[in-house]
């Protein structure tokens, strides 16, 4: 047994491999800072801190894993290139690694990847091939470049010195925050989780260690249960940074030996974490790098504290911001979308808009509808979109309406 290791660990990777890829790192990954969070604290009953990786180089904690593993090739194999598949985060480290050591590099990404995502790679210059709808499409087109070309594949998850890249991340979370007793990590294909749990559980191993997943995205918890690797059907969930469908042979067997648990969470959870991260931290992530949070806001009592959260990347494109924050202030209540059935009457809407406004709610959009087998000839469908203050203020302002005798639909 590698020195380090806990027994049952699946035996690839060991905290010494690790600590040598943090050495190989040095002045080249940023060590992210670890930042208290009252807000979180306050509601969870303890403290909380977040480690953010979305200040990582390229936005995201793959720069770890991609430099580590290319770090190490030798002269013959940086001469014949690399190649990689990826969303994009995994993309931006392989290209700025690549750009570091002089290596040539192709990264396949799956249609609809975001753009900024796939300008930020091509600007580090690699070459950028579309492919497949998901990462596993990338991934089969990824290993075919490799085979007719010679260009060395860099998985986005499954190698052993990946693992290490990323395990350097809880090497940090131990220095910076000792006395944590509980780790939340964004969870995709895995490498992430895998290496955190390494570097924790080896000189640690009473921390509990929980990854983090999309609902819809979720291929841990069946292929645990599996007691193997389970491919999912599909896939649909706005955190593309770990939207994988089926984990890798080595991270699968160092979640199944060290990891506490694995918990999902839904897209409305992850849109509320994104907007309560910009509003109240200050921090801008990508949906996949709430994750961690969304899971302390759907549970806050499920985890015992102190906490680490980590946000494991920034990289998002400004207009799907956009629409996550209206999709975030949705689903806390703060907008509000209704039906109204009005008479069809001079002041009408006037009166409607008044009693509105009196409530404390705030018009955004009012459209009419007259036409509607749903209505009698002297009714009139006024549809609304209004900022709230949140789900009491909506419940007030709704009951208001109602007691002043308007039908209204949510």
């Amino acid at each position: 047994m590698a020195e380090g290791q806990t027994p049952g660990s699946p035996g690839q990777v060991s905290l010494e491999d690790i600590e040598e890829a943090a050495l190989t790192l040095a002045g080249v990954a940023v060590r992210t800072p670890m930042e208290e969070s009252r807000w979180l604290s306050g509601l969870v009953g303890g403290p909380v801190s977040l480690k953010c990786e979305n200040l990582q180089r390229t936005g995201s904690f793959k720069a770890r894993g991609a430099y580590v593993r290319m770090a190490r090739l030798t002269d013959a194999e940086r001469a014949r290139g690399v190649v990689a598949a990826s969303a994009g985060n995994h993309a931006q480290g392989v290209a700025l690694a690549a750009q570091t050591l002089g290596i040539r590099a192709t990264v396949f990404m799956p249609e609809g990847a975001p753009i900024p995502k796939e300008n930020a790679t091509r600007g580090y210059g690699a070459e950028v091939v579309f492919a497949g709808r998901y990462l596993e499409d990338a991934l089969v087109a990824a290993g075919r470049f490799a085979e007719e070309t010679g260009a060395v594949l860099i998985h986005p998850f499954d190698h052993v010195d990946v693992v290490a890249g990323q395990g350097t991340c809880g090497l940090e979370i131990m220095e910076q925050a000792p006395e944590a007793r509980t780790v939340l990590v964004p969870t995709g294909g895995g490498g992430l989780l895998a290496g955190i749990a390494i570097a924790i559980k080896a000189r640690h191993p009473d921390v509990r260690v929980v990854g983090v997943q999309a609902e819809h995205a979720a291929a841990f918890p069946g292929s645990l249960a599996a007691g193997a690797p389970v491919a999912l059907g599909e896939m649909r969930t706005m955190a593309d940074g770990i939207a994988v469908g089926l984990p890798g042979a080595i991270t699968f067997a160092a979640i199944r030996d060290l990891v506490d648990d694995v918990v999902t969470v839904s897209e409305e959870s992850l849109s509320r974490a994104l907007l309560a991260l910009v509003e109240r931290a200050k921090m801008v992530v990508e949906p996949a790098g709430a994750v961690a949070v969304a899971a302390l806001l759907d549970a806050p009592r499920a985890f015992e504290t102190p906490v680490v959260a980590v946000l494991s990347g920034g990289n998002i494109d400004p207009l799907l911001l956009g629409k996550v924050i209206r999709h975030g202030l949705a689903a806390a209540g703060r907008f509000l979308y209704l039906r109204v059935i009005i008479g069809d009457r001079p002041g009408g809407l006037a009166s409607l808009l008044a009693e509105v406004s009196a409530a404390g709610g705030n018009v955004l959009e009012v459209a009419h509808e007259r036409t509607s087998p749903r209505l009698a000839l002297d009714e009139v469908e006024v549809r609304l979109q209004l900022e709230t203050r949140g789900g009491p203020h909506t419940e007030q302002l709704l009951a208001r309406l109602r007691e002043r005798g308007y039908r209204v639909e949510e």
